[in-house]
């Protein structure tokens, strides 16, 4: 019998590592395992990179930072390298439209295609669930929320900040039932979605009031879904 790699990649609706870091440290099920940020959406933000280590210390994590503003002066290790070394990779929030096209043009998004498909956990909130999509609404642009093409490891759509941000739920809303988008999964900030593969294998919440939902057309109507959660103390 052929020994298959599951796939996983773990949503949330915020872009705080912070809140769901220890339940990603649990799904590596490794006492201190080899975890890698990828700030690109903050344009590599230092501060962001200090809490990330911050973060890490107290948690028992071997934390790495994958910058992308870098020189071949200071770093000698291939994006490659480092990124396929680790258990979990985790994606900040921010501003997605540019974070993608640098990965794009470092070939990062490659990358991340293969360690998704090698098994590593692919994670993150807000822009760092957003670009594991095909599209999903984006504040990456002046003006308004927009549309943005994403990476497509996880097919739909999808839409974070679901009850923080008054204007999501109404453009997600709209946008599915013009058929601009596929039918797809928005997250409240505070819940979480795990998917083995392209399925949804749990949802989890830090409180009752928060929910993960799969949102649909049906007889020219959008429907949501609210996913079965299992409420979780971090």
């Amino acid at each position: 019998m052929e020994n298959r790699t599951t796939k996983r990649i773990f949503i949330y609706g915020a872009g705080a590592i912070s809140q769901f870091l220890p339940y990603v440290k649990s799904l590596t099920e490794k006492a201190h395992p080899r975890m890698c940020l990828l700030p690109t959406a903050v344009a590599d933000n230092p501060s962001t990179i200090v809490n990330w280590y911050e973060q890490c210390y107290q948690l028992g994590i071997h934390g790495f930072a994958q910058r992308m503003f870098i020189s071949s002066y200071e770093q000698k290790q291939s994006f490659e390298e480092v990124l396929l070394s680790m258990d979990a990779i985790l994606v900040t929030g921010g501003n997605t439209l540019n974070m993608l096209a640098i990965w794009k043009a470092q070939g990062v998004d490659l990358i991340l295609r293969k360690a998704w498909e090698k098994g590593i956990i692919l994670s993150g909130g807000s822009a760092g669930s957003l670009c594991w999509f095909e599209h999903g609404t984006t504040d990456s642009r002046p003006r308004e929320i927009t549309k943005v093409d994403c990476l497509g490891f996880l097919k739909g759509s999808h839409c974070p900040h679901y009850d923080s941000e008054k204007t999501r739920r109404p453009l997600y809303h709209s946008y599915i039932k013009s058929k601009q988008f596929k039918a797809g999964y928005a997250c409240d900030d505070r819940a979480a979605i795990l998917f083995h593969d392209q399925e949804v294998h749990k949802v989890v919440a830090m409180n009752d009031d928060s929910n993960a939902y799969y949102v649909y057309l049906e007889n020219d109507e959008v429907c949501e879904k609210k996913l079965e959660k299992e409420l979780i103390k971090l």
